[in-house]
């Protein structure tokens, strides 16, 4: 299988096609709230020292939350549009430094791309035309970088820290992600899955389950371990209300699932960038080590268990 240079370059050097472009801070309808801390019967630091990013929807705005320990502050709002670009890209980068998103210019299928600071109000406009249909149409690689798809279909590869598009060829693969610190890439070249970092490339296979068979679009990798052994899959669909965000994990040396400890309907599975493993269930969160040997749970408060879990920071 022939793979393009991309692939095969180390991940820190991932390039994009395109010219520079200079873009400028614009003010945006963003509004950054601060709530005080509220009590919230979260893990023990010994569990998840770090903060958790979760994103709340109303019928009127897109909450973001930063649960830390026994505090939930609100430190990001956006005004809510039904069905819109927003709805389909809020992000907020793996060091929880950035928030980004789609506005949309375009009817539903395309706006600006805009960056702002968690906590911080306003935003800076990076590149117009980005397309938002996809469910993971922005794509961090590490804290600093952002993948996006112009409306074109063309991958732009955008360094939020310089405010510039990153040069050069993004290569053909598709459904990509990387780990949290941005090194390892899985993703997909004439249809077949693999990781690699620049140094190193696994190709894997996976199955779902046949009683799974109603859900759309297929799957794609969700999160990579910070080793690139593993990755966690979900469904692939343009409809963010009908599919999971992950639900199983892959060995890529070896194409086995592995078994995760715990009970409960997962939600998600999330590789942090100190080697712990998060796996969102309906009844709350299990922190695993990189071994998969349970550390600890996270007991979420009501408020929180049906929120989408964006990111952890360390």
């Amino acid at each position: 299988m022939a793979l393009s240079a991309a692939a095969l370059a180390v991940v820190g050097l991932t390039a994009c096609a395109g010219g520079k472009t200079t873009p400028t801070a614009v003010p945006t309808s963003a509004a950054v709230a601060t709530a005080a801390p509220v009590s919230n019967p979260a893990a023990p630091a010994a569990v998840l020292p770090g903060t958790r990013y979760y994103l709340e929807k109303t019928s009127t705005r897109y909450r973001i939350h930063a649960v830390r320990g026994s505090s939930d502050e609100v430190v990001h709002e956006l005004s809510f549009v039904t069905y819109g670009c927003a709805a389909n890209t809020l992000t907020v980068s793996p060091d929880g430094k950035r928030v980004a998103w789609v506005q949309d210019s375009d009817g539903n299928a395309s706006g600006v791309l805009l960056v702002g600071t968690i906590g911080k109000p306003g935003a800076t406009r990076l590149l117009d035309d980005v397309n938002c249909l996809d469910p993971r149409a922005l794509v961090w690689k590490g804290g600093d970088l952002l993948m996006v798809h112009k409306k074109s279909r063309e991958s732009v590869l955008v360094d939020v820290a310089a405010n510039k598009r990153v040069d050069g060829d993004p290569g053909e693969e598709m459904d990509r992600c990387w780990s949290a610190d941005g090194r390892w890439l899985a993703a997909v070249a004439e249809g077949k899955p693999y990781v690699a970092d620049g140094t190193r490339l696994r190709r894997y296979t996976y199955t779902p389950p046949k009683d799974e068979a109603a859900h759309w679009g297929g799957w794609r990798a969700q999160s990579v371990s910070m080793d690139g052994r593993y990755v966690s899959v979900g469904w692939d669909g343009t409809d963010p209300s009908r599919r999971d965000d992950s639900f199983a994990v892959v060995d890529t040396t070896t194409s086995k699932v592995v078994d995760l400890p715990g009970a409960g309907e997962i939600r998600s599975i999330m590789f942090t960038v100190d080697d712990k493993v998060i796996v969102k269930r309906t009844t709350g969160i299990t922190v695993l080590d990189k071994s998969f040997r349970p550390v600890g749970t996270v007991e979420e408060p009501a408020a929180l268990r049906n929120m989408k879990l964006l990111a952890y920071a360390a």
